[in-house]
């Protein structure tokens, strides 16, 4: 009890504030579980109705934002993103049409297309352009820098090699680079090389005809090139199975010729031998049908590779005996001595008394050769090839006539014989002539032709007086089978039949005893004529030192089957009878032979059938 009394004072306070607590606790026990709630909400457990609405606010403005960008790229912008998609996998490319083939006169392939590949890259696809570069360069054998430029320029096509062999295409398709892809094309092909390449031309990576005979039918041998849309997966390969044909492909025609492939290798192969034998510049040949106007041959020399003619000086593919022209010498006295039995200015027995040089004005023209003065039939004017004796001929007919036969026999006109390029040559007219023309004409000076031009003269003479257009083509042939010929040449008589008779006859005679020796062949009878002319200066008025030879005629003299023009350019041989007659009858024996032409019987002599005393 004592200690109790005695007890501290702050153990009563303490004591004493227990009881007021508690009874604290009973009155507002209510309240301090409704505070113990309230604390509980603010940290957490039960967020108020403001953020839960400003969470959904967030979200509905979402979702809405995504609503309308959906709208604007499936409406609004529906139609550039459809483009911009095509534009990464769709393509619309020309699918090439297959060339039509070249045969020669027997159905020989001269030239023909076979299936190639060209090969391009889509320079937006390439993932490592210095290792594709690398890769592509080294399969295709193209230099390094090129493939790579193309692969890192702008654009997303770009060729990188036409033409290429389907073996070299497959390997570097193995490959699967990024960007690289193949189409399917086409690429020209000549199997025999040289043979014909002037005539026949070249064709460029394109598929268009450049020169010859591809250029000059081009629309013809190209047919019509398709449409396809094609599809490419995200490395730039072609998706096959889901190309689309918008516009299909239409196979060129085909081209028969008329030459003949054996007679044109032969012609070839001896011109080449004549133009070294001779120490020639270059040459060229011609065989003709003279009744039809069909070229069996026709050949130039130095000669080209059509397969390689990029690599070809421009010089060489030239066909010169449509495109070139040289002054024709001696050959072209048959033009005055036509006209001089047309008109009757000169009897066929009758002498004119030749000296061996003539004076005309301020220039002096002589023979090939000094002689005494003689006594010539016009017959043996043609036959020793004399220039005096055709300048008087000449003189009689006068400039206009002489001019107006020229003409008549095609000189100074091209051909027509459908070829690009072709020369009119040219034949100055009358009112341009000067006072020694009449002398330098008729002999083959002051005036250019063709070869084909000078050619064409003998065929008429050959064909009855008839001129006859010369042609290349026998006929076109399309996909079906189906054949087109362009039906007979366009024909004109030049001369009558008798005075086409008559110049045979001398013209026989000029190769029996004449000038023309040396194109003589064993059992036939060969009727033609040399040509010996200076060529003119480039660098001025006047002649050089060198001469084109050359002889033109035909055979059998009495039933005319094959014409032959050889023309030499500057032979070291000089004269026509010497470099040109040979080649001449090498080819023309030849063809005789191949085409199976029969003897014929000789033809009678001309009327003076004498020689010069």
């Amino acid at each position: 009890m004592a200690r109790q009394s005695g007890s501290h004072p702050s153990m009563r306070k303490r004591s004493a504030a227990r009881p007021s607590a508690s009874r604290n606790g009973s009155r507002n026990g209510r309240g301090s579980r409704s505070s113990s709630s309230s604390n509980s909400s603010r940290n957490g457990r039960r967020p108020p109705a403001g953020r839960l609405i400003a969470l959904l606010t967030i979200m509905a403005l979402a979702f809405a934002g995504i609503l309308v960008r959906l709208v604007v790229l499936q409406v609004r912008d529906a139609s550039e993103y459809r483009t911009l998609a095509k534009t990464q996998r769709l393509r619309r490319i020309t699918v090439p049409a297959t060339r039509g083939t070249i045969f020669d006169r027997n159905g020989e392939e001269l030239a023909m297309s076979v299936p190639a590949k060209a090969v391009f890259v889509d320079p937006q696809l390439v993932q490592n352009a210095a290792s594709e570069a690398s890769v592509v360069s080294t399969e295709l054998g193209l230099p390094y820098a090129r493939v790579y430029a193309a692969m890192t320029r702008p654009g997303r096509f770009v060729y990188l090699a036409r033409g290429v062999d389907l073996d070299v295409a497959s390997r570097l398709e193995s490959r699967r680079l990024p960007g690289i892809g193949f189409l399917d094309e086409s690429r020209r092909r000549y199997p025999s090389g040289t043979l014909a390449s002037h005539v026949l031309g070249f064709v460029g990576v394109d598929g268009n005809g450049l020169s010859g005979l591809e250029l000059e039918h081009d629309e013809l041998l190209a047919g019509r090139a398709g449409r396809k849309l094609v599809e490419a997966d995200p490395t730039g390969r072609l998706i096959p199975q889901a190309s689309t044909v918008e516009r299909r492909t239409i196979p060129g025609r085909d081209l028969v010729l008329t030459i003949d492939r054996e007679i044109q290798y032969r012609a070839q192969a001896a011109l080449e031998v004549a133009v070294l034998k001779n120490r020639a510049k270059a040459g060229t040949v011609i065989v003709m049908d003279p009744k039809t106007g069909e070229i069996l041959a026709m050949a130039t020399y130095p000669g080209f590779d059509p397969n390689r003619f990029s690599v070809t000086d421009p010089a060489y593919t030239r066909n010169r005996a449509v495109t070139d022209v040289y002054e024709p010498g001696s050959v072209n006295k048959v033009v005055t001595a036509a006209a001089a039995i047309e008109e009757g200015v000169l009897g066929l027995k009758e002498r004119l008394v030749v000296p061996w040089q003539y004076r005309l004005y301020d220039k002096t023209f002589h023979d090939s050769h000094w002689h005494p003065v003689q006594r010539m039939t016009l017959g043996d004017i043609l036959t020793y090839s004399s220039n005096i004796g055709a300048i008087q001929v000449a003189r009689l007919l006068g400039e206009e006539r002489l001019s107006t036969y020229l003409r008549r026999f095609g000189l100074g006109s091209r051909t027509g014989v459908g070829f690009p390029g072709e020369s009119g040559g040219i034949v100055p007219p009358v009112d341009e002539w000067s006072g020694t023309s009449i002398g330098s004409v008729p002999i083959g000076q002051s005036v250019a032709v063709t070869p084909l031009q000078m050619l064409s003269v003998y065929t008429t003479i050959a064909n009855n007086g008839v001129w006859v257009r010369p042609t290349l083509v026998r006929a076109t042939e399309g996909d079906g089978g189906e054949r087109i010929a362009p039906g007979p040449a366009p024909t004109r008589r030049v001369i009558s039949e008798r005075t086409a008779e008559v110049l045979t006859r001398m013209l026989a005679f000029a190769v029996d005893v004449g000038t023309g020796k040396e194109a003589q062949i064993p059992w036939y009878w060969v009727a033609g004529k040399t040509g010996t002319a200076k060529k003119p200066r480039e660098d001025g008025p006047g002649y050089s030192r060198e001469y084109v030879a050359s002889f033109i005629g035909f055979v059998p003299a009495s039933r005319p089957a094959v014409a032959v023009a050889a023309v030499l350019d500057e032979p070291q041989t000089v004269f026509g009878g010497v470099a040109a007659a040979p080649l001449f009858r090498e080819i023309a024996q030849f063809s005789l032979g191949r085409l199976r032409i029969p003897h014929a019987p000789k033809p009678p002599a001309p009327a003076h059938a004498l020689t010069p005393s």
